[in-house]
């Protein structure tokens, strides 16, 4: 049956204002250390129910993120029953194919996979994200002059695959993984903030 998943995504790495690795470049420090997180508003994998759950991901980039070789740990939401944390590792893993498959296949090692408590509330275009006791961001889009979140479209390199990017900068982004190997306590660097609506 496929899944139908929509939301929001907060995510957050050490590239500056903004990340190159949208449009192809290279991450600003040569690698990359990330947090990401999509929360499902609505979504049903093969007829299953994940509405109001989160799934995010702590990640080490080698190089320029379109040449793989992520190493992931993998996050699901704590609140998640045992049926609804295999349906989502079944699609963040490439299993279900589609649009979100096309992002897993960039990963060449999950390192780790863990049910955690994970925070994400955007209030008033402010994002705050917290992923177990690893990572830690407040960010906020950056806004045109009417008002409207900056938008990045048509990016060849994208998390949320078809949906514009609101460009955004996190104020504090804290994470510390030694699994993964990352560790990271910056303030006023990237992040970006969206809407996605995935299908397969």
């Amino acid at each position: 049956m496929g899944y139908k998943l929509e939301g929001s995504i907060l995510e957050v790495c050490d590239c500056n204002v903004l990340c190159p690795c949208w449009v192809g470049e290279k991450p600003d420090n040569g690698t990359c250390q990330s947090a990401l997180a999509y929360h499902f508003d609505r979504g049903t994998i093969d007829g299953l129910d994940v509405s109001g759950l989160t799934f995010a991901v702590n990640v080490f980039i080698p190089g320029n993120p379109l040449e793989g070789n992520w190493r992931a740990h993998l996050y699901v939401d704590e609140r998640a029953n045992p049926e609804q944390e295999a349906a989502l590792l079944g699609v963040f893993t490439g299993k279900q194919g589609g649009p979100v498959a096309d992002l897993a296949a960039l990963v060449g090692e999950v390192v780790k996979v863990e049910r955690a408590p994970i925070v994400f509330n955007v209030h008033e275009g402010k994002g705050t994200l917290r992923i177990g006791d690893t990572t830690e961001a407040t960010m906020e889009p950056y806004r045109g002059p009417g008002g409207k979140p900056t938008t990045l479209v048509d990016s060849i390199y994208s998390t949320i695959p078809g949906s514009p990017a609101y460009v955004a900068k996190a104020s504090t982004f804290r994470m510390k993984n030694q699994t993964v190997g990352v560790d990271v306590d910056l303030r006023d660097h990237n992040a970006i903030q969206g809407l996605f609506a995935f299908e397969a």
